[in-house]
């Protein structure tokens, strides 16, 4: 069994490494969309974690590590996501849709004592995948030229979380975050030849930024929770930091002018291209430092409810040769969670976890003066299977999230989404020795 999981556990993280994920036109920007978001539990709730300690024995926390002091089985959870994104500029009165399904997460989470916990996740951190086309007309409505933006590439992430439980009340953590993928940004300029009438055959002029990523940073959390044993009352208070960005990033741009040799521009004329500037840099700030403080409030086993707050600090980063400045950024997010009654094995309903969530988001980017914001709310449940129980809550995990990002002010571009995730946490006492008196 173990080695069989092992083997499974390698080939399902190759395959996140290869997939390509489908995102929106902002993801132009830096690393792109970021897709990590910790688990379908905690998507479902708006993004609360800071606070989140599962009353349960198999739900563990990667977002924020200390909160792990009631998980005490062996948990392996897969998950995939189904992106539905709905665009619309007043640029051009552009309107169009992207959709996309990829798996999302794979991790494995076990007791290395009663007080010792560890995890391993493994997931896509940030995408880049648009083919954005624009055409500048004269007057007369004749072409003039055309700017094809393509974006490539996926950032990935692999985890290691260690949470350490003190007493009762206190827990700490920390995890490792490793980084790395390759992300290209190419822009391509072509003046239209009025005398063929086209835009074939003419030399191009390409903008390409290459960044390959190998980054390494960690987060430290802790939290304290208070359990009122007469009213089966929880308050819970976490915090966590992420900082220690190592290593570079390198950035390769290019600009130069060739000609396609095929009418789907994939080949080169050999001897076509002129190089007209090329520069190389190395970057330490491309993941800097984050925060987050939340506060929760619950009944044991039977609902939960937190508030939190995350800041991050903006960067700068290489893009076609300049230097692009995000801001900082935070978030406000909202959620829990709600079991009716568990020990109601007449009704399968009752024993359904209903989760939900709001979140709002001021973005890093800003362009024309405008900041790229994105709110939406989120919903889900945890079906059960037939043979779990309080003590072992495998089963069923789906998350909805809707919402908008972005706005119509500038030319700019309205992006609505709706999100659907479904995964499955088997959980059990596996990988343990039997001891026998």
């Amino acid at each position: 069994m173990k080695k069989i999981f092992v083997v499974s556990f390698i080939s399902v993280g190759y395959f996140l490494n290869a997939q390509s994920l489908s995102n929106s036109p902002y993801a132009a920007y830096g690393i792109g969309d970021v897709k990590y978001d910790n688990t379908i539990e905690t998507t479902s709730m708006g993004g609360i974690s800071t606070a989140f300690i599962s009353d349960f024995t198999s739900s563990f926390n990667f977002a924020n590590p200390a909160n792990n002091a009631n998980f005490e089985l062996t948990s392996i959870r897969l998950e995939a996501t189904n992106e539905n994104n709905y665009f619309k500029s007043n640029y051009n009165d552009m309107k169009s849709t992207k959709h996309s399904t990829y798996l999302s997460s794979i991790s494995l989470a076990f007791p290395l004592s009663s007080k010792v916990k560890m995890g391993i996740s493994y997931q896509p951190y940030s995408s880049k995948s648009y083919d954005i086309v624009t055409e500048q007309l004269a007057d007369d409505k004749t072409p003039l030229y055309r700017n094809n933006f393509k974006g490539s590439g996926t950032l990935n992430t692999a985890q290691v979380a260690l949470s350490y439980k003190i007493n009762q009340e206190l827990s700490v953590g920390a995890r490792a975050n490793l980084y790395f993928g390759d992300l290209s940004d190419l822009n391509e300029f072509r003046a239209y030849n009025a005398a063929t009438g086209t835009y074939n055959n003419e030399y191009v002029n390409g903008y390409q930024t290459k960044n390959r990523v190998r980054n390494f940073n960690f987060t430290l959390g802790t939290s304290y929770q208070t359990l009122n044993t007469r009213t089966d009352k929880k308050f819970t208070v976490g915090a966590t930091a992420t900082f220690g960005n190592t290593s570079n990033m390198t950035t390769e741009y290019i600009n130069s002018t060739y000609r396609y040799s095929d009418a789907q521009e994939t080949t080169k004329v050999d001897g076509s291209e002129t190089i007209i500037d090329q520069q190389q840099t190395k970057s330490k700030n491309l993941l800097p430092f984050q925060a987050s403080v939340g506060v929760g409030y619950g009944s044991e086993n039977h609902w939960f409810f937190s508030g939190q707050v995350d800041y991050k600090k903006g960067e700068d980063i290489s893009y076609f040769g300049k230097t692009f400045d995000f801001q900082d950024t935070y978030r406000i997010s909202a959620g829990g969670w709600y079991l009716p009654n568990y020990n109601n094995f007449r009704n399968y309903f009752s024993r359904v976890i209903y989760r939900y969530g709001a979140f709002y988001e001021r973005g890093n980017l800003k362009l024309e003066g405008t900041s790229i914001n994105k709110f939406g709310i989120s919903a889900g449940v945890m079906l059960p299977f037939k043979n779990s129980s309080i003590t072992r809550m495998s089963g069923l995990e789906i998350g909805l999230e809707v919402g908008k990002r972005g706005t119509l002010q500038n030319n700019l571009i309205n992006q609505n989404f709706v999100n659907l995730k479904i995964g499955f946490n088997f959980a059990d006492k596996w990988f343990r020795k039997t001891l026998y008196n």
